[in-house]
């Protein structure tokens, strides 16, 4: 499982966002896709909120990749 980590710029990121900028998802609308079919799971639980804030400390799986969020400089 390949673990990435993603550094806020602000208090927190959409979920949709995430996925894109973390080259997850190819586009906004493939991660909300995703998260739609349920491929999406933070902290351990699936996620439906296409925009659910992600913030700091919080950690994001899809398709065996994980992505662990920390809080910018």
């Amino acid at each position: 499982m390949d673990t990435l980590e993603f550094r806020l710029r602000g208090e927190y990121v959409a979920l949709c966002d995430l996925l894109k900028l973390t080259g997850i998802a190819g586009s906004g609308g493939q991660g909300k896709l995703m998260i739609a079919n349920g491929e999406v799971s933070v902290d351990g639980k699936p996620e439906s909120r296409k925009t659910a804030k992600i913030r700091a400390g919080q950690t994001v799986c899809c398709f065996g990749q994980t992505v662990r969020v920390v809080a910018g400089a």
